[in-house]
């Protein structure tokens, strides 16, 4: 009963993170130039916009405690995979040459 009772308690603290960073992806991919994406060899902007704005109304409107948790798990990498591997490539080509 315990164990059960604190599973929901983690997936719902997991639930309520997971928005912010979902918005955080989108709004960086907003924010970036679109030909710094193709000059790091990732997907489009459009693309990115579409994937992280999917996967971040897949994370608000779907529990991760529920039947559909395999949705909210494929939403939460894609936004992750965001974060971890285009982000730092966009910002880097947007930098510029460093002294």
């Amino acid at each position: 009963m315990l164990l059960q009772s604190l599973d929901i308690w983690v997936f719902e603290v997991l639930h309520w993170l997971a928005i912010p960073v979902g918005l955080f992806a989108f709004i960086h991919a907003a924010l970036q130039r679109a030909d710094a994406y193709t000059a790091t060899d990732k997907l489009t902007k459009p693309a990115w916009l579409g994937i992280t704005g999917g996967a971040t109304a897949a994370l608000v409107l779907f529990a991760p405690g529920g039947s559909f948790l395999i949705l909210w798990l494929i939403a939460l990498v894609a936004v992750l995979v965001y974060i971890v591997d285009v982000k730092p490539a966009v910002t880097e080509v947007q930098r510029g040459q460093r002294w």
